[in-house]
């Protein structure tokens, strides 16, 4: 079994969780040949097999962290009728929580809405706004929901990756208010070690 170090993550949600860090320690190791700052990371357990998913597309670890996520699932929250996974914000072939999303829904027997959310405006990328506040400007108003799929439902709103919840927090708003939805908990695989 995978291990987890799961801790609270802050948020609009009736409660929201991350299993782990994503990365324990970072060493600036360099620059690259373009000046790109180059470092040697050491990742949590968790956060190895998603960097192993998502950077080396080695879908061989799905089921190892489906199984992690699946069973904090059972362990820590109510009954839920939906996944929502967080829409993607970088464009790949597959998306890797869209894959993980799947891989828990079919273990636990839940069904996963993949399109019940989405963006109605483009917003720059949040990497480089510093500040919560000014990530929540960019977020604010920018996702819309299908409340058919999630009116009176109590939702898993799931990630990969939380950074500062921005995010999540913009998608659950769009989901309580535009969508009805019932009750929303929030889980992400790994956060960074700073909450900004």
């Amino acid at each position: 079994m995978v291990e987890i170090n799961p801790t609270r993550i802050p948020g609009r949600w009736a409660n929201g969780f991350a299993l782990d860090l994503h990365t324990t320690s970072s060493e600036l190791t360099g620059h690259d040949g373009y000046g790109h700052a180059q470092f040697e990371s050491t990742r949590s357990e968790v956060g190895e097999l998603l960097y192993k998913l998502k950077y080396r597309q080695d879908k061989s670890v799905i089921p190892k962290i489906a199984k992690a996520v699946g069973t904090f699932v059972e362990s820590y929250l109510p009954k839920l009728d939906v996944i929502v996974p967080v829409p993607p914000s970088t464009p790949r072939s597959e998306q890797p929580v869209i894959l993980i999303a799947r891989a828990v829904g079919k273990r636990n027997k839940i069904p996963v809405s993949e399109d019940c959310v989405w963006k109605i405006r483009e917003t720059p990328q949040l990497k480089n706004a510093l500040e919560y506040d000014q990530r929540w400007r960019l977020l604010d108003g920018a996702f819309d929901v299908d409340s058919a799929s999630v009116a009176g439902k109590t939702l898993l709103l799931f990630d990969d990756l939380y950074r500062s919840g921005a995010t999540m927090n913009a998608i659950t708003s769009a989901l309580y208010d535009k969508g009805r939805a019932k009750e929303i908990f929030a889980l992400t695989i790994t956060r960074t070690r700073s909450r900004q």
